[in-house]
């Protein structure tokens, strides 16, 4: 490899886009075209980051299996940064086990890095906690080890374990600061900032304040039953009842949580679960149907009584009801919270994100941008959707994940 090939890769290592491309920007062989594309990926321009990355992997011959497998990783980071998590996963893995064998640890962790990242968007938080668990950041490589400690936080974080977060984003901060990368620096920073926001909004008794993700993680640690609005679940010390799925059930719970210590007229309830305006004998079946459903699936935690005007919630195990709820009430906030890190997304990729249909993701997004939420970028199959972060909020509990179903 040439001199000023070693340069530039030396300049991309330490954070210096600029000075990379001031060595390679006016050269076309695969070598230049790779370091031209990871410069441009650094400042932003993915698309053209990205043509140049393929250029550079057809340009190899197939003898350079090792600088085609660094091509392939490069890509798949790029394929990350611009949310298209559909990128196949299975050529990542290939590259990072040829780079493996041909004694290239450091790409071949990386590239397993960005699995982990992948998996960390899409909420397969146990999968990607097995394979950062097997990743054993080198010292020598401060770089690395500000990377690793970054995913452990973004875990812990969506896991509401505030401490194990925080004692890997202070691990993170000391790596970062021997790496001497800016942008590095900055990740950590804005990590930081997210356990220092409110999180979501507590309503108990009528009555609203905001918490942080401390106070959240201790709220649900307690015996106080919580109607968590963030990821639509009945939970009291690790007891989870989801009805992500049962919308009405969800509705009827919250209806009641807000109203708790006090019944809930059948009128307002009727309003609350199905959007009725006008109710007859049918919607008032219906209702004591759905009220049957959920009595069922809370009987552990919760009974509902019927009540002259209407029902009421009583705790079995405690004396305290509150509901959880977002910081700012949005029908679509699992979609805001993801478009919340300032990246654009495609619809495809919110769909796989979320667990949803793309046709639903299509819909909110629509919805969105007709009350000036989010804003469209490109035609068709290249259109990305963005918006800012939402200033002093965390939307961490809108994000998904796994939960479980205790």
């Amino acid at each position: 490899m040439d001199s000023l090939i070693t340069a530039a890769a030396r300049a991309l290592t330490a954070g210096d886009p600029l000075g990379a491309l001031k060595r390679v920007a006016l050269r076309d062989d695969p070598p230049a075209l790779a370091l031209r594309g990871i410069a441009l990926a650094q400042l932003g321009d993915l698309s053209r980051a990205r043509e140049l990355l393929r250029r550079a992997r057809r340009a190899f011959g197939a003898r350079e299996v090792v600088a085609r497998a660094r091509c392939v990783v490069a890509e798949a980071e790029v394929a990350l940064a611009s949310r298209d998590l559909g990128w196949p996963g299975a050529a990542l893995r290939t590259a990072g086990a040829v780079l493996e064998q041909h004694g290239d640890p450091v790409n071949a962790a990386h590239a397993r890095y960005v699995e982990v990242r992948r998996r960390i968007l899409i909420g397969e938080l146990d999968a990607a906690d097995q394979m950062l668990a097997t990743l054993d950041p080198v010292p020598a490589q401060p770089r690395s080890q500000a990377t690793h400690e970054l995913m452990t936080a973004a875990i812990a974080v969506r896991r509401l374990r505030t401490e194990v977060a925080r004692a890997a984003l202070t691990r993170a901060a000391v790596a970062a600061r021997r790496a001497g990368i800016p942008a590095l620096l900055a990740e950590v920073e804005s990590a930081r900032r997210v356990l220092d926001v409110p999180a979501a909004r507590l309503v108990s008794r009528r009555e609203e304040r905001l918490l942080r993700l401390e106070e959240v993680e201790r709220l649900l640690a307690s015996r106080t039953l919580v109607v968590d609005a963030c990821r639509y679940a009945v939970r009291q010390e690790g007891t989870v009842v989801l009805l992500a799925r049962r919308p009405v059930l969800f509705a009827l719970a919250r209806a009641l949580a807000d109203a708790w210590p006090d019944e809930i007229p059948r009128d307002e309830l009727l309003r609350c679960a199905f959007g009725a305006r006008f109710t007859d004998a049918s919607h008032r079946a219906r209702l004591r149907v759905e009220i049957g459903r959920l009595r069922a699936m809370i009987r552990g935690l919760a009974s509902i009584s019927a009540t002259p005007r209407g029902f009421a919630l009583a705790p079995r195990r405690t004396r305290d009801v509150v509901v959880l709820a977002r910081p700012v009430d949005d029908e679509h906030g699992a979609v805001l919270a993801l478009l919340g890190d300032g990246e654009s997304w495609s619809s495809s990729a919110l769909a796989l994100a979320l667990g949803a249909s793309q046709r639903t993701v299509q819909r909110a997004l629509e919805s969105l941008a007709a009350a000036g939420k989010v804003t469209a970028v490109g035609r068709g199959r290249a259109r990305r959707w963005m918006t800012p972060p939402l200033l002093g909020f965390t939307t961490t509990l809108l994000l998904p994940m796994a939960l479980p179903t205790g």
